[in-house]
């Protein structure tokens, strides 16, 4: 506030963006603000506030005009990065709001600024929050942007969608921003929060084209998987539409939102945060997390209630007209013919369901195998069999005095150093028994689209039930994929220099590289190829290595990544791989250790009921694993790294595990 030549620099910055676009600077206007509310350290931290008044000077409508004054913005800050200004900050620069915020007591904003209190000051609309900084610093920087949305909650999720849009990034084109596509990315800033993450990407979408209604069903869909008898079909393919499109953002959020046209309130698809709203008898509608947030007079009150798990409330600002949830999705499920671009869609489970499964080792083979991939007699009896046999892990009494693996004497799997993360503070985990029907293992995969784009060709995808594939499965879903899939051996030679490891990940990412960009829409990582000379690698090191790097080069959305692990045999195991970015997982070794036991008598049966049980044990781990996150949808899970790595090396862990905590 006090460098006026970084004030100047800032100005010349924004004015030479706004000129650059075409549009004519009628000036600068100093905000007035009235500081005697502030205590000493709000005072001291407070920035120069200036409003810069622009015309348009182009021959476009209002929305065209918003679109690229959101260019503009995106250019400016690009700009300031570049020229290591840190302390340039732009709240808003739109046609059809302004933002007023600071680091104050919301009593005080409209003290603070005065323009709030004139009469002249009139709005269609007002979204607001105030909120204390429970998982963020207290920094401008870090505050929600509240430039579409206002944002009650967390987004459990984070990690993952923040990693997958950097992905969808590469092929984020659209004819409502042309050439000037690449301007506007990264379109999540380095070091956002969570509200400011879902704000960007939520941001980007209603600019390219779509409403502020659809975009919050797209992002923040309400639980429709398993909803299929009390849900319209027409309801039930939008969603299957938004579920081949994007992942969903999970977690507890109230969303206050706006596009300009539409303002909208609407709930995650738990209904983790309360919303409630009052119509009064004049047309004001007022919805936010409590009651009496604006004294009503309660004979002017015409209409009371408060929104459930998933659903909405919308003001059509053009039309002057209030829309309830069944209103609104009714609206937007016929707004495109998303039952006929559904039709594209391939159930795989169609094809792979009752299956006769086989095993494809047995005898000394089998043996030699199970040793090479670390299992013990206590994991076959007491982790797999259970599983075989009653279709859910085995419970253990309290306490557990394994030693950490780091310190361990004895071989331990990768997954053993990865510990689990939990929701916490005003984080609420779910119940994955009693809240089954808003959770989803629902896998969708294959050469995703432009997230921009609404049309059929984004439905052209694969989808399964569950990311838990067994052998017979798993070749017919390779018969599925035909000449579009790419089988990478995930082994390294026995007989090799101490490098061996490092340079085997080098040579599968490099594969996996060449593979995508040869049109490869599937890419299988296996170990089946272990040998006396052949060693395999962990398979958590090898996806999450081909997984970040494909990431890394922007292929990762033109591909899916499937894996067959022998190592793999429980359901932390199988989190692992899927949270480092497996898209299915078939643990052959594993079924083929439950076709042993059948053969020797040890567990009753034919194999294909044994691997349903297995597959309902491993589903049911899963679901539980989510759900200590408050994640609801597998496909936001997947490739989020929600885990810590204990007793492995930061080098390994930042160049294979990019955004993993390592203890």
């Amino acid at each position: 506030r006090t460098d006026f030549g970084a004030q100047e620099r800032c100005r010349t910055i924004v004015e030479s963006e706004v000129i650059r676009m075409g549009h004519y600077i009628y000036g600068w206007r100093h905000v007035p603000v009235d500081t005697s509310v502030l205590g000493e350290k709000a005072n001291a931290t407070r920035p120069e506030i200036e409003q810069i008044l622009i015309r348009c000077e182009k021959d476009i409508d209002e929305e065209q005009f918003e679109r690229e004054l959101y260019i503009i913005r995106r250019r400016i800050e690009k700009a300031a990065i570049a020229a290591q200004i840190a302390g340039l900050y732009l709240c808003s620069l739109s046609c059809r709001s302004i933002i007023y915020k600071g680091m104050m007591l919301a009593e005080q904003v409209a003290v603070f600024y005065p323009d709030l209190m004139d009469e002249r000051f009139e709005s269609a609309f007002a979204i607001y929050h105030q909120r204390y900084s429970t998982n963020t610093f207290p920094q401008w920087w870090l505050a929600q942007p509240f430039r579409m949305l206002a944002h009650n909650g967390e987004i459990n999720t984070l990690k993952g969608n923040t990693n997958w849009m950097k992905s969808h990034e590469i092929r984020m084109a659209s004819s409502a921003f042309g050439e000037m596509a690449e301007d506007i990315k990264p379109i999540i800033p380095v070091g956002a929060s969570d509200s400011g993450a879902l704000d960007a990407v939520f941001e980007v979408m209603v600019r390219s084209g779509r409403s502020a209604p659809m975009t919050k069903t797209m992002l923040v869909p309400e639980a429709w998987s398993k909803a299929t008898t009390d849900m319209p079909q027409a309801w039930q393919d939008m969603y299957a539409y938004c579920n081949a499109v994007i992942e969903p953002w999970d977690g507890p959020a109230a969303l206050a939102m706006t596009d300009g046209r539409w303002v909208c309130g609407g709930l995650d698809r738990n209904g983790l945060r309360p919303m409630r709203y009052v119509v009064t008898g004049d047309g004001l509608l007022i919805a936010g997390s409590e009651v009496g947030m604006v004294p009503v007079d309660e004979s002017n009150v015409r209409e009371k209630g408060a929104l459930g798990p998933g659903q909405m409330i919308a003001v059509d600002m053009r039309e002057h007209k209030l829309y309830h949830d069944t209103e609104i999705k009714d609206r937007l499920a016929h707004s495109q013919p998303f039952g006929e671009w559904v039709e594209k869609v391939v159930d795989l489970n169609a094809i792979m369901r009752d299956v006769p499964e086989k095993a494809q080792f047995s005898g000394a083979e089998l043996r030699k195998r199970q040793i090479a991939a670390g299992y013990s007699v206590e994991e076959l009896e007491q982790i797999l069999a259970p599983m075989a046999e009653d279709g859910k892990e085995a419970i253990a009494s309290m306490g557990d005095d394994t030693p950490p693996a780091v310190l361990s004497k004895q071989y331990r799997p990768l997954s053993h150093f990865f510990r689990q993360n939990f929701s916490q503070v005003t984080n609420p985990p779910i119940d994955s028994l009693r809240e089954s029907r808003v959770m989803s293992l629902k896998t969708r995969f294959g050469n995703l689209k432009n997230v921009l784009d609404e049309d059929s060709s984004q439905a052209e995808i694969l989808i399964l039930e569950s990311p838990f594939i067994a052998n017979e499965e798993y070749a017919r879903m390779l018969r599925q994929f035909g000449d579009a899939v790419t089988i990478i051996d995930c082994t390294f030679a026995a007989e090799a220099d101490q490098d061996a490891l490092r340079d085997g990940l080098a040579r599968i990412r490099a594969e996996a590289e060449d593979a995508v960009r040869s049109g490869a829409a599937h890419i299988v990582l296996t170990d089946e190829h272990q040998s006396p000379e052949r060693v395999a690698m962990p398979m958590i090191l090898a996806t999450s290595a081909v997984h970040s790097w494909l990431t890394k080069k922007g292929l990762r959305t033109f591909t899916s990544v499937n894996v067959r692990s022998a190592e793999c045999i429980d359901a932390h195991y199988f989190a692992v791989l899927i949270g480092c970015g497996a898209t299915t997982v078939n643990a052959y070794l594993a079924q083929d250790s439950i076709a042993d036991r059948i053969e020797r008598g040890l567990l009753e049966g034919q194999l294909i009921d044994a691997m349903r049980r297995y597959r309902d044990a491993i589903d049911a781990g899963l679901l539980k694993i989510m759900a200590k996150m408050g994640i609801s949808v597998i496909s936001s899970y997947r490739g989020g790294l929600n885990f810590e790595a204990v007793g492995l090396s930061r080098a390994m862990v930042a160049e294979y595990f990019p955004g993993m905590h390592s203890r």
